[in-house]
């Protein structure tokens, strides 16, 4: 059996970020995916946003990790070249009750730290983006876009650079806790002895967790699957910032997002489904995307969206539950030495990433 200080489960952008602190930090580490390259699951099908840290519960791990991750993400892309701009986010109003929600955001948003927002008039909002329709809005100029592949290609060269290795086409399929170490099975029948494990095997990572032996089942969480569709804009974009509707309790809204070469796309929706790889996109969902777009643009055409893609909210909260929070499962909760599990790592994950790597490194830091 090959002895390993520490490894890394799933190397979707979060699993890169982890991987790489705890080898900037000195530990020898092994990053095990089970598909033939990085990043294709949830890391691969967002919206590429770099959130500001607004919406989120004041307090809690997702505030606090995508306030300080935002400002990791924006130095780090700016130190390495990764591509990326700061682009800004419109939260748009379209009636007087949605105007009023706008405090409750904004109070929101500085409870999180989020200091620079601009409360803008209808006026203001339509001389930055004319095409817009709306009775007020919140600016957000610390909201982005990125290049998620690059980051993650980055990523992967600094945990490469510090000693770090991958392996691919490596899923496990199983675990053993032992008094002073995990041991590892892959599916080829590897055998891994291992002072420290990192679950973040995201869509997967509760199944992963439930075939730990000897890890208490009733700290696990139960998985739920939020697929949410795209659509992309026939031809070019008239908007040049992101552009959010005031969330209601109906839902978020369709957002308008950008990528890096200014292409429009709308999502994403959310579809409650029972596998985490049902990803095809119904171009039928596209018809309810017409009619709450238009609430913010009136002039979008007949015919203008066109089916994208879907990706996999990896959620531990089902319909109509509350939202959950981020789950970081360490020692402390289960009761594992060398043991942490990260649960739920949805949106804002890609924003967060480093300051979760930052985090799991010190629960490990000791051990």
């Amino acid at each position: 059996m090959e002895h390993v200080d520490c490894v890394v489960v799933g190397a979707g952008v979060i699993g890169l970020a982890v991987a790489r602190a705890l080898a900037q930090s000195g530990r020898e580490v092994l990053l095990l995916e089970a598909e033939s390259a990085i990043g294709t699951q949830t890391s691969a099908r967002n919206s590429e946003v770099i959130h500001a840290g607004i919406y989120y519960a004041p307090g809690s791990l997702k505030a606090r990790v995508c306030v300080r991750g935002k400002a990791l993400l924006y130095a780090y892309c700016a130190e390495r070249g990764v591509a990326h701009r700061a682009c800004g986010k419109l939260i748009v109003a379209t009636s007087p009750a949605q105007a009023a929600a706008l405090h409750d955001i904004e109070a929101r948003a500085q409870a999180n730290g989020v200091n620079d927002l601009l409360r803008l008039t209808r006026a203001q909002a339509q001389a930055l983006e004319p095409a817009l329709a709306c009775v007020a809005a919140l600016y957000s100029p610390s909201t982005g876009i990125i290049d998620s592949r690059a980051l993650m290609l980055s990523l992967l060269a600094d945990l490469e650079a510090a000693g770090g290795v991958l392996a691919l086409n490596s899923p496990l399929a199983q675990a053993n806790i032992a008094s002073d170490a995990i041991n590892l099975i892959a599916n080829d029948g590897t055998r891994l002895r291992a002072r420290s494990v990192v679950n973040a095997a995201g869509l997967h990572a509760p199944a992963l967790a439930a075939r730990f032996v000897g890890l208490a089942h009733p700290q696990l969480p139960t998985p739920y699957y939020a697929k949410g569709s795209y659509f992309s804009l026939a031809g070019r974009s008239p908007f040049s910032h992101l552009i959010y509707p005031v969330p209601e309790a109906s839902g978020l809204g369709v957002h308008l997002t950008l990528d890096l070469g200014g292409q429009a796309r709308f999502g994403p929706d959310v579809q409650w489904v029972d596998r985490p790889d049902d990803l095809q996109v119904d171009p039928q969902r596209g018809g309810a995307f017409y009619a709450e777009v238009r609430k913010y643009w009136p002039g979008l055409a007949d015919g203008a969206l066109l089916p994208a893609y879907a990706g996999i909210r990896p959620k531990i909260s089902g319909p109509g539950q509350p939202a959950a929070d981020f789950c970081i499962q360490g020692p402390r909760e289960h009761g594992v030495p060398g043991l942490v599990n990260l649960f739920g790592m949805e949106s804002p994950g890609l924003t967060s990433c480093l300051a979760i790597g930052e985090q799991v490194a010190g629960l490990l830091q000791k051990i």
